[in-house]
């Protein structure tokens, strides 16, 4: 069976194109991530998660990838980037933490590379 990111991945490692089938795929996971432009709901969602991804519908897969605070297993599962990007919010990851995760290696060493790169 081909899961969706075997479908689209590209030539890039780590790249997946978000179509309208992922779109679809995704829906779920986006919508609860929107949900997360209201405290309130950013609050819901923290006291008790697996109920709140209940609430949206989100499939093993989707709950699998938040639970694991995985960025990219999120964007396997469907998720959009600008909406995981609240969702990593809440879990207090920053774009070091989430570029650390798309290149493989430890925050600490992204970092030293956004050093030596000058960044």
């Amino acid at each position: 069976m081909n899961t969706p990111t075997r479908r689209r991945r590209t030539g890039i490692p780590g790249t997946i194109i978000f179509d309208g089938d992922l779109a679809r795929i995704g829906y779920a996971l986006n919508k609860m991530c929107f949900s997360f432009n209201s405290a309130q709901c950013r609050e819901a969602f923290l006291q008790d998660e697996e109920a709140y991804m209940h609430r949206y519908g989100l499939n093993e897969t989707q709950k699998a990838a938040v639970r694991s605070r995985q960025v990219l297993a999120m964007i396997d599962a469907g998720g959009h980037p600008y909406y995981l990007a609240k969702l990593a919010g809440i879990f207090g990851l920053d774009m070091q933490d989430i570029g650390a995760q798309q290149t493989g290696v430890s925050k600490a060493e992204f970092q030293a590379k956004l050093v030596a790169a000058g960044a």
